[in-house]
């Protein structure tokens, strides 16, 4: 047992460290073309210069205001997204002809391109950061309710039935065999979710924002200022892992309960 688990702990580190090592070699390849002018740094950036145009970011006090702006919208929509999801699956679960009725509507609603509802959410909400946040819950909301549900759908008949046996209300099936049988299903949904959600905000921000990671990226592309787009782009891919991997600890706690 101690042999396997030291082999594991040797694996996963191998793995990190070869992960770290390719995005080293591919930071610093750039960086040699960059710098030996075989690519025009004008339309590809470099690693130098996006380092640098962050840490001017941060001397102008400009880079944790961005950031707070685009975490705070992309919390707000995923939080709400997580407490309706579960919500609407739990009454399509509880009314087997209601979700049969709302299936094809969410299936087309799934396949419908979010972007081509933002322009309409700016003439029904305003060009604010509530039409933002709406563009992230509309990005998450529908993969969430289907997943949920389906969770929901899979539980094991044999151990309802036998719970039903025990004169166990509906209440008690679901609080108490249902839904903590999908936690884990829940918790990859967020996982999901986490990187759907900061699309659509800063999918929103595209549309209308005045601060956020979103508005960086716009802003650097309309003035031609790939420096200030590529660390907006390295900013989102930091701050999506840490949210990434902050939910993988949730998901890790609750593998131990």
């Amino acid at each position: 047992m101690s042999n396997y688990k030291s082999k594991y702990k040797k694996n996963k580190r191998n793995i990190f460290l070869i992960q770290i090592s390719i995005a080293s070699i591919f930071f610093l390849v750039w960086e040699i073309l960059a710098r030996c002018k075989i690519i025009n740094t004008f339309i590809t950036s470099s690693p130098s210069n996006i380092v640098e145009t962050i840490i001017n970011l941060y001397q102008n006090q400009n880079l944790f205001y961005h950031i707070w702006v685009t975490l705070s919208e992309t919390l707000i929509a995923f939080t709400l997204t997580l407490i309706i999801s579960i919500i609407i699956s739990i009454i399509l679960y509880k009314n087997d002809i209601i979700a049969k009725i709302m299936d094809p509507y969410l299936t087309m609603l799934n396949s419908l391109p979010k972007v081509a509802l933002g322009p309409i959410l700016i003439i029904w909400i305003g060009a604010n950061e509530k039409s933002i946040i709406t563009m992230g819950i509309l990005i998450t909301i529908i993969v969430s309710i289907q997943t949920i549900y389906n969770g929901f759908k899979s539980t094991s008949a044999t151990k309802i039935k036998l719970m039903r046996t025990f004169k166990a209300s509906d209440k008690d099936i679901f609080l108490k065999l249902i839904f903590p049988q999908n936690l884990r299903i829940i918790v990859s949904t967020l996982k999901i979710n986490t990187a759907l959600c900061l699309v659509g905000i800063i999918m929103g921000e595209f549309l209308t924002s005045k601060a956020g990671i979103g508005y960086l990226i716009l802003y650097g592309s309309q003035v031609f200022n790939l420096d200030l787009v590529m660390a907006g782009v390295l900013i989102l891919i930091i701050l999506s892992t840490l949210i990434y991997n902050f939910i993988r600890i949730i998901e890790k706690r609750l593998e131990k309960c």
